[in-house]
């Protein structure tokens, strides 16, 4: 029974406040500690992207770095090759020639003007000096260079160099205004056709002009350019290098002692990168002449700080910091809500744990959730729901209690409509109890479908009292033998009239069937369908021939309709028939009054038996059964042998007793009628119809009736029938039809 009782929220005040969330000391200091490692884990890693970034930004820069070098010291090489080519034509030059061949002070003095020209236009160039053939100074350009004689291993037999060829003097320093110039000469022999000499010509030329001449070729002008020699000495860059402290500052000094493990790095090889502490190096070993007598070789390198490099990775660095603070919100954020989980859950848990305590009493408890499952239960459920405890655990509600989907579905929409359901549930199918069930919500702690309560109350014994109480109203007190059964006729509950009337002696381990087997047994099929189709069905049983009356009872069996539409109880009640009058005392219905035959030959026999005033009188009567269409299948062949049984036990409880049936073939019946003329035969056929029209088997029955003709054979007589009956089949009134017959006036 549905109730419209709300939900019960009044109960939510009563639950413990432990049920809730609560953070507990070891649980913050899990989430400190997990927030910690997170802020150490992202700083670390950041560092670590960052510092890639700059080495990564190092590499490159080093690469392009090389790059340059390589390009700067061919074109020193190129630079060096085109002074000695530029030495030799000083060296081929007329006025120079002139003034060997006549060397007066005038020509001196033309000379000496040509050369002071060349020097002014040519930075590179410092001064060009002339000696005589000893080696000694005879007169250059204005400079600061020494005038002592030449080095005696460029003079004379003991050179290996002369003709055209030009010799290039190691990298020395001179002073200018103050300042230390790093420098290199180069010396020509001025020779005569006969090879002797006649003096040699000396030209002096800067390196710094020497690299500002190819400064542009660096990527930048602020790019430091060093030129050091094999071991280390510094003759150039040393201007830009004050803010690195282990470099030499100025020129001359060595590098091998100011910065050893650069220097050991470069000596090892002759071209590569090192990453220091402030800078990060390149270097490359060149030759400024390959001439196996004048190998000149030194080193070039350039350096970029590691402040320069961070300050172009700042930006990067400032996206990687910022990229890594949001990874490092977000992670804590999820640190935050998976504890937050766990704590809901544990704090759902326990609110489970603390209604199943409260479930332990002797009333039936289960808490269903928003899937209608079962997540808690106590003992008494696990008993009247006849499932083990620890399996009713997410076991569906509508398992548990053996719902159907209908009455499942109406009792949820009931549940979400009024906030309760009330009703009684019966587990009979799995031989449990019935359960009086009431489902109700629990008070909503969040958005989703609230839970459910559920109490189960076994009240099997109140509905067995109340069963037995409906079963004994049934019984109605009065004189009349009346039994109640079940559908298939056994008996549940008798009257002392009926027990008497029986004889049972109070047993009831009996059916109708076999209590009146000759009257009921062979019929019962038919009856149960009877009543199953018109509520009831009446018959006379136990009728005794008494000369002209009949003693019978009356049965009377009436079937209890139950909800779903079957029969589940007969109500059998049995009283004194009443007596026929005299004219249908031929037509008393006394069951197995007459025999089938089985066979036409039985029929032909019993036919050319009867007297021949009975023969020349009687009438023919062929019964067609079988209704149109019911034999559409195979399978309906038994459907209709089944029909033909309870036509011929009715046509049995109505014939008289001298007429005769034969069971012709499946579906025809013959009934011989002797002394009765056409008009009496179609009057038999019409009380006939009558009847099987009141028992539900008239539906598609055909008769026809013929009379005999003087000296027809019964295969004759049988033929004029089916004529007959294919009358009947045209007639859509009565479906009876008549051939060859005689009425009486």
């Amino acid at each position: 029974m549905l109730k419209n009782n709300p939900s019960t929220y009044p109960l939510a005040p009563l639950l413990s406040l432990t049920q809730g969330i609560h953070w507990s000391h070891q649980r913050l200091l899990a989430v400190a500690s997990q927030l910690s490692m997170l802020v150490i884990g992202m700083i670390i890693l950041t560092n670590l992207i960052i510092t890639l970034g700059e080495r990564r930004l190092q590499e490159e820069w080093a690469t392009q770095r090389y790059s340059e070098l390589q390009t700067i010291g061919t074109l020193i090489t190129d630079k060096v090759s085109f002074q000695q080519f530029r030495t030799q034509i000083f060296a081929n030059g007329e006025l120079l020639k002139q003034y060997l061949s006549n060397p007066t002070t005038k020509q001196q003095l033309k000379l000496q003007e040509s050369w002071q020209d060349l020097v002014k236009h040519i930075p590179e160039l410092l001064s060009i000096a002339l000696y005589d053939p000893q080696g000694n100074y005879k007169f250059s350009t204005p400079s600061n260079f020494s005038k002592d004689a030449l080095p005696p291993t460029l003079l004379g037999a003991s050179r290996n160099m002369g003709g055209k060829e030009v010799y290039t003097s190691p990298l020395e320093f001179v002073p200018i205004e103050g300042m230390l110039e790093p420098y290199m000469y180069q010396m020509a022999w001025l020779e005569k056709p006969d090879q002797s000499s006649m003096g040699y010509l000396v030209t002096y030329n800067s390196m710094v002009q020497m690299l500002e001449a190819i400064k542009p070729a660096f990527s930048s002008n602020k790019s430091p350019m060093l030129v050091l020699d094999t071991q280390g000495l510094l003759y150039a860059g040393a201007s830009d290098l004050a803010p690195l402290s282990n470099m030499p500052e100025t020129l001359g000094a060595s590098l091998r002692q100011s910065y050893p493990a650069l220097w050991r790095d470069m000596s090892m090889s002759n071209f590569g990168q090192f990453h220091g502490e402030e800078a990060t190096f390149v270097y490359l070993k060149i030759e400024l002449t390959a001439q196996p007598e004048t190998r000149r070789e030194y080193f070039l390198l350039s350096y970029v700080r590691n402040s320069d490099i961070a300050a172009r990775f700042s930006q990067w660095q400032n996206i990687v910091i910022v990229a890594s603070l949001i990874l490092t919100v977000l992670a804590a954020w999820v640190v935050l809500l998976s504890h937050m989980y766990r704590l809901q859950q544990r704090s759902r848990q326990y609110s489970i744990d603390v209604a199943n305590g409260l479930f332990n009493s002797d009333i039936g408890f289960m808490m269903v959730n928003e899937n209608a499952r079962v997540i808690s239960a106590n003992t008494k459920a696990a008993e009247a729901t006849l499932v083990p405890l620890d399996e009713l655990t997410d076991r569906s509600l509508q398992r548990t209690l053996c719902l159907d989907d209908r009455t499942y579905a109406e009792l949820m929409e009931q549940v979400h409509k009024t906030g309760q359901w009330s009703g009684e549930i019966s587990l009979e199918s799995i031989n449990g109890p019935t359960l009086r069930v009431h489902i109700r919500q629990a008070p909503r702690a969040s958005r989703g479908s609230p839970h459910l309560l559920i109490t189960l109350e076994d009240i099997s014994e109140l509905v067995s009292s109340k069963e037995q109480a409906f079963l004994s109203e049934l019984l109605c007190d009065s004189t009349v033998a009346t039994a109640l059964t079940d559908a298939n006729g056994k008996l549940i509950k008798i009257n002392p009239v009926f027990d008497a009337l029986m004889q049972l002696n109070g047993d009831l381990n009996q059916d109708l069937a076999s209590l009146l087997a000759n009257d009921l047994g062979n019929q019962w099929q038919r009856i149960s369908a009877q009543i199953a189709m018109q509520g009831q069905w009446q018959g006379q049983i136990l009728c005794s021939p008494k000369q002209a009356h009949s003693n019978c009872l009356q049965a009377t069996l009436k079937g209890h309709v139950a909800a779903d539409g079957e029969i589940d109880y007969i109500v059998c009640t049995l009283e004194q028939a009443a007596e026929r009058g005299r004219g249908t005392e031929k037509r008393s219905l006394v069951p197995h009054r007459s025999t089938i035959l089985l066979s036409l030959v039985d029929l032909e026999r019993y036919f050319n038996s009867l007297p021949p005033p009975s023969r020349l009188s009687s009438s023919l009567l062929l019964m067609d059964i079988n209704p149109e269409g019911l034999l559409s299948h195979m399978s309906d062949i038994d459907q209709l042998a089944n029909r033909q049984q309870e036509v011929e036990v009715q046509l049995l409880l109505e014939i008289p007793a001298n007429y005769q049936i034969l069971h012709w073939q499946l579906g025809k019946l013959i009934v011989m009628l002797p002394d009765t003329d056409a008009t009496h035969a179609h009057n038999f056929a019409l009380n006939m119809m009558e009847k099987l029209n009141g028992n539900g088997l008239g539906e598609g029955i055909s008769i026809g009736i013929a009379g005999y003709q003087e000296g027809q054979t019964l295969e004759q007589y049988l033929n004029n029938a089916e004529v007959a009956l294919k009358r009947a089949k045209q007639n859509n009134d009565q479906n009876i039809g008549q051939a060859f017959t005689r009425h009486q006036s």
